[in-house]
């Protein structure tokens, strides 16, 4: 496999495949973020996790859309409008899905698995019907076209980097929430103990509900960044979903620092086997290795220490 490759051609490839799988691991990341946050707390098995990140790509390409034609003088600025409003539609759509079928089904995880597969098929039509069967771009502002040149034989993208400094962002602030927060320390209760908590006045149906609502709010965070790298169309969110879940399961599903370290760990190998091989063969492999290190540690690389 690396018999035709120079000891330089290697290190500029690597390095090169280095650069995309940090933008890769951007929006596993994110995508991650918010299903750790459901799973991994909550213990709901959301498969219309990808249809909440749709809808944030949706919702960017709408602002671009808005901009372009009325507000063209504001148009370097839409891509920060579009995250606030794609993260206030996907969280609102969380909020209202989990008051309206999730809280029903809670320590059901397989009902949970089957309705929320039920609504990824509705929102994926919905999708179609509204916005068409083909795949939407964005217009992305100039200054976020072009590349940084690293070295003679490396370019990064201005765009991806913008995608990584974004991600690094709602990390730091979804591990404040969720640490150092009074919200965070609710959260953290009621996962503990749920009677308990509920003892000593926290509304855990509320908690319940935002939380649902946070993490389906990153997802659509996730879904604007995805508009930097491809195009947005009604089924795109089912080709990262199976990844996010592995990503949670493999990181530990209610461990922050576990689901950034598997991210990071399976998208630069998936990037750097992807130049070496074809990209199902690429994902095949990881798959396995992944699966190996779970049959020798089924908790994830993290786990979460819960006094008993």
């Amino acid at each position: 496999m690396f018999g035709d490759y120079s000891l330089t051609d290697l290190s500029a490839i690597f390095a090169m495949q280095g650069f995309a799988g940090l933008i890769l691991f951007s929006v596993y990341l994110l995508m991650a973020l918010g299903l750790a946050i459901i799973f991994g707390q909550m213990g709901v098995i959301n498969m219309a996790h990808g249809e909440f990140m749709i809808l944030g790509a949706y919702v960017t390409y709408l602002c671009s859309t808005f901009f372009q034609a009325h507000l063209p003088g504001l148009f370097t600025a839409y891509f920060f409008v579009a995250m606030a409003l794609a993260f206030l539609a996907s969280g609102a759509l969380g909020m209202l899905v989990e008051w309206s079928l999730i809280r029903h089904l809670y320590k059901r995880p397989l009902d949970t698995l089957l309705a929320t597969w039920g609504l990824s098929l509705i929102l994926q039509q919905t999708y179609r019907s509204v916005f068409g069967a083909r795949e939407v771009g964005v217009e992305l502002p100039s200054w976020l076209i072009g590349s940084v040149q690293v070295t003679d034989m490396i370019e990064v993208p201005i765009n991806g980097i913008f995608v990584m400094a974004v991600t690094m962002l709602i990390t730091v602030g979804v591990a404040f929430l969720m640490y150092r927060s009074r919200f965070g320390a609710q959260v953290r209760a009621v996962v503990q103990n749920r009677p308990m908590a509920g003892a000593v006045g926290i509304d855990t149906e509320k908690v319940d509900r935002y939380t649902f609502g946070l993490g389906c709010g990153i997802a659509g965070i996730a879904g604007s960044a995805f508009t930097m790298i491809g195009s947005t169309g009604p089924t795109s969110g089912q080709l990262y979903i199976v990844d996010t879940f592995l990503i949670v399961v493999f990181g530990g599903a209610a461990s922050l620092l576990g689901t950034i370290a598997s991210a990071f760990s399976i998208s630069q190998t998936q990037s750097t086997l992807e130049f070496f091989l074809s990209g199902s063969t690429a994902k095949v492999i990881t798959l396995l290795a992944v699966v190996g290190i779970l049959m020798l540690r089924p908790q994830g690389l993290f786990t979460l220490k819960v006094r008993r």
